[in-house]
């Protein structure tokens, strides 16, 4: 059980990883059109990236926490 939470863990860490640093990416590159400072759009990537990196690790954790209650 343990192993599994780890893998399981290590997974989500990745995708979660992968899927805030595309989040950052591409909020980044919208909001630069519509500031002339570059920390505004900057602080507001960041902030979706970090949210999206936290979204991803608790949705993936939950669904092969349900996973593996169901099989």
């Amino acid at each position: 059980m343990k192993r599994i939470f780890a893998v399981t863990f290590v997974i989500s860490l990745l995708f979660s990883l992968i899927g805030s640093i595309m989040a950052f990416l591409i909020i980044y590159e919208e909001y630069s059109h519509h500031y002339a400072d570059k920390r505004k759009p900057f602080r507001h990537a960041m902030q979706t990236a970090i949210f999206t990196f936290i979204l991803f690790m608790v949705l993936i954790t939950l669904a092969v926490f349900f996973l593996m209650r169901m099989f």
